[in-house]
């Protein structure tokens, strides 16, 4: 019986993580009728069907399910042997796929890159500014960025950030002729600045003191579905918000927002690099962690 190839197995485990045929051959640079057919060849070859096809999805096979778990563990080992091998000549390379909101690549823009980049130019970062909690593995991304409590259970997450606080803020013009507003009560006596969530509810604020919890849908006339414009917003007298410190900070810090409610504000667990527990990490991606770790140096 012929054997099947390395390229067949390759193409048999993208299909198996991604779970279509089109996003497989994306990831893999072929088309899906060549795709199909390498499967095809490699199902006649071990006379067992490993995949069930709709016009909608594709899933394995008992079949296939237990080919994925006896073959991925060799894949691995074998892409370790040629790392291993390629490594003592070549630095990493290749294309790194990182998916996060704007916050948390400015972080990495700010922080991280500019070492990263001098010391492996052969690595291509191809990041993603995405605020929607999208499927890093479905979607072909390396990795992601994160608040800890949005990130998956079975991820593996590296700490980025300490924790993050929560502050309400609004400009000093706006606060001049706004009423009193000192305790999350107050808010529904002014215009609030909304935030709307990927799933289209809106964020509720929250708050703690003591032992008190509040957590407040407010009122106002304007929602939006980005932390950066909220704050340009408030920025312009259009009310007050309540967003991560690090968006607010440089504001508070020029002197055109103020920071309220302070002895109410409540901490986020903060950023997150996340990926799969059972991926194989890339030299890119070992490169990368590696610098992360070496670059903020979190407690």
């Amino acid at each position: 019986m012929k054997r099947p190839s390395w390229n067949e197995l390759m193409i048999f485990i993208t299909v198996a993580e991604q779970k279509s045929f089109r996003k497989a051959a994306d990831l893999l640079g072929m088309k899906p009728s060549a795709l199909s057919h390498s499967l095809k060849g490699l199902e006649a070859q071990l006379q067992v069907a490993l995949f069930f096809r709709t016009t909608r999805s594709v899933s394995l096979t008992e079949a296939g399910k237990q080919f994925y778990v006896r073959v991925l563990p060799l894949m691995q080992e074998m892409d370790d042997v040629i790392g291993s091998v390629t490594a003592m000549g070549d630095m990493p390379g290749g294309t790194l796929r990182l998916n996060g909101s704007d916050a948390a690549l400015s972080l990495l823009i700010d922080e991280v890159l500019p070492v990263f980049m001098r010391q492996y130019p052969a690595i291509e970062l191809d990041l993603r500014v995405d605020n929607t909690l999208s499927d890093i593995v479905g979607e072909g991304y390396d990795a992601g960025i994160r608040l800890y409590e949005d990130i998956p259970q079975d991820m593996v997450a590296v700490r980025l950030s300490k924790k993050i606080r929560f502050l309400t803020v609004a400009s000093v013009d706006y606060l001049q002729g706004a009423p009193e507003l000192s305790v999350p009560q107050h808010l529904f006596h002014h215009r609030c600045i909304r935030q709307r969530l990927p799933g289209g509810k809106r964020y509720a604020w929250e708050f703690t003191k003591d032992d008190e919890a509040l957590s407040l849908d407010v009122p106002g006339t304007l929602t939006l579905n980005n932390s950066r414009l909220m704050v340009e917003a408030a920025c312009k007298g259009q009310g007050v918000v309540y967003v991560p410190e690090l968006y607010a900070r440089p504001h508070i810090d020029a002197g055109v927002l103020v920071s309220v409610l302070e002895d109410w504000s409540v901490s986020s667990s903060g950023l997150f690099l996340y990926f799969p527990h059972n991926r194989h990490l890339s030299g890119a991606m070992k490169a990368f962690l590696e610098t992360v770790r070496g670059s903020l140096k979190v407690e």
